[in-house]
């Protein structure tokens, strides 16, 4: 079967069924194979950019009606797909379905399309499972949602009879700040902390609404940022008002998660995720998390 993925967690679940992708989308680099994959879209942004200037470009593409991707159609026909795997979740974060469905109409190409949606764990298991029979691995699919669950299972049991659950707080942006949404909010919960913000979706705040909660963790995984972009971007918060104040801050329990590789990547590793989530609220517990997937926000380095 020939499949397109045009979102990266798409072609993580594809690759891990056993199925290698024709084409992917441009943000696609996990596993190493997908980067040599040719890439169907491309961004109207400058992805190198500040958190502030990104966010502004967003805003601009969504407001001049171009939006934030484009497909090259001439690559997509050169693909050929019968199945064609892409989200309905956020059109910031990858090419939405509407978009595919209009290169598809216009190249009349003969292929399904699958849209993914995920809002929490159970939806990315879902996801799995779905795509995996659509390529004809439902025996495959059922195998990753079993060890997926099980290791969800062992971060929930091994928090069980630990009484602290701090307030923890993880941001997916950082100027604007926004908080994290979807499955984040359930992630904190498996994991042994309390979330003061459960919203469906990643939701902007004032700075203020941070402070007043005063989270005792503060996990910073801007989406798409990795350790190194998040690092040279470590000033929009630090430079706030009342940033020393934080009570995480007083006590060194701020932490940046690679928010590319990781938090806001609804695949396969999102259960790697809950596991760094978990070693950053109890490291006594778990041990702290690989270096090169967090690191303590004031040692950020970046790989």
């Amino acid at each position: 079967m020939r499949v397109v993925t045009l979102l990266p967690s798409a072609t993580e679940i594809v690759y891990a069924l056993g199925i290698s992708p024709v084409a992917v989308s441009h943000e696609c680099d996990y596993p190493p194979a997908a980067r040599s994959k040719p890439a169907v879209n491309h961004a109207r942004i400058d992805a190198t950019a500040s958190s502030a200037e990104i966010d502004r470009q967003v805003l601009r593409a969504e407001r001049d009606g171009g939006g934030v991707y484009e497909i090259d159609l001439d690559i997509l026909a050169s693909a050929d797909p019968d199945l064609i795997v892409t989200q309905g979740l956020c059109d910031v974060c990858a090419v939405d379905r509407v978009l595919v469905e209009d290169a598809v109409a216009e190249l009349d190409l003969d292929c399904e399309i699958l849209t993914t949606d995920p809002h929490s764990l159970g939806d990315i298991r879902s996801d799995i499972e779905r795509i995996g029979a659509a390529v004809g691995c439902s025996d495959r699919a059922m195998e990753m949602v079993e060890a997926f669950d099980a290791r969800i299972d062992a971060v929930r049991e091994a928090v069980a009879e630990i009484d602290e659950r701090p307030r923890v707080v993880v941001l997916d942006w950082m100027d604007p700040v926004m908080t994290a949404g979807h499955w984040v909010p359930e992630m904190v919960s498996i994991a042994g902390g309390r979330s003061p913000f459960d919203a469906e979706a990643s939701v902007p705040r004032e700075w203020s609404e941070i402070r007043a909660v005063d989270p005792a963790v503060l996990v910073v995984a801007p989406c798409g940022f990795d350790l190194e972009q998040t690092a040279q971007n470590r000033g929009d918060l630090t430079d706030r008002e009342g940033w020393a104040e934080l009570a995480a801050v007083a006590d060194g329990r701020v932490y940046a998660i690679d928010g590319h590789e990781y938090m806001n990547r609804p695949g396969t590793r999102i259960v790697d995720s809950l596991e760094q989530l978990a070693g950053v609220i109890h490291p006594e517990q778990f041990g702290r998390p690989p270096a090169d997937a967090a690191q303590p926000f004031d040692r950020l380095t970046g790989r």
